[in-house]
């Protein structure tokens, strides 16, 4: 077994872990997860607070 041959069988190793990745993350069964995970970012956000009609057109006057 010369390097040749363990280069060859260390590059069909990764390619293989690879594909794996890939066809996990892109599996129908994770969408749902990775969708939560997206708007993780935005969880602790606080609402905006809308100011009244009222007191803006008061202050308009």
């Amino acid at each position: 077994m010369d390097i040749g041959m363990i280069r060859g069988i260390g590059t069909a190793v990764v390619f293989i872990a690879f594909i794996s990745v890939v066809l996990w993350a892109y599996s129908s069964k994770r969408k749902s997860n990775f969708d939560d995970a997206a708007n993780l970012p935005f969880a602790d956000d606080p609402k905006p607070n809308k100011p009244d009609e009222q007191s803006s057109r008061s202050n308009n006057q």
